[in-house]
């Protein structure tokens, strides 16, 4: 008789003193899973980190991201309160988008290297980057709606469709982007 392990739509044998076959084929399968299914909600980056995934801020004068997918960075800090609200957004979104775009955190008071050379001054802020262009940098607490606006026509470059509004119009209000001499 063959007992079955169920993972989401697969299923696989196991066979009586067979633990280690099996263990390394949830292994083998661990492996192959998207990284969307392997990796955390949202990466918590170091300054290190930053430097490594993002942008060199020591070494380059110029903006370059050095990802190859869109990136979003809350700065924030474990006692913030609007900081605590954003939290459960950002990881609703990176499953949503965990193909499309990166989540990262970064802890403003363990980071105050980053937090200083992006002048964070308040929190939370969030730093959205498209893989060409300049990022965009905003402070404050946004609304859900307001954040997926800006990954799908900033990030993705994906117009969001309309949705009727109480007033009539079609869009509700856009979050008011800075200029290109605003952002860092």
């Amino acid at each position: 008789m063959k007992k079955y392990i169920s993972l989401t739509n697969l299923s696989l044998p196991l066979r009586r003193g067979s633990w280690r076959e099996s263990l390394g084929l949830l292994l083998l399968l661990f492996l192959l899973l998207p990284p969307c299914v392997q990796a955390e909600d949202v990466v918590y980056l170091t300054t290190e980190q930053f430097k490594a995934r993002v942008f060199d801020y020591t070494k380059e004068r110029e903006w370059k991201y050095k990802g190859d997918k869109p990136c979003v960075i809350d700065f924030y800090t474990t006692w913030c309160g609007p900081c605590k609200r954003l939290a459960p957004i950002m990881e609703e979104l990176s499953q949503t988008y965990c193909d499309q775009v990166l989540f990262y955190k970064v802890d403003t008071e363990r980071e105050r290297e980053l937090a200083y050379a992006f002048q964070i001054q308040s929190i939370p802020q969030v730093l959205y980057i498209p893989v060409e262009g300049k990022p965009i940098l905003l402070k404050g607490l946004y609304p859900k709606e307001s954040i997926v606006q800006i990954i799908e026509e900033q990030l993705i470059k994906r117009p969001t469709p309309a949705l009727p509004t109480e007033g009539g119009s079609k869009r509700g209000p856009t979050p008011a982007l800075p200029t290109e001499g605003g952002s860092k």
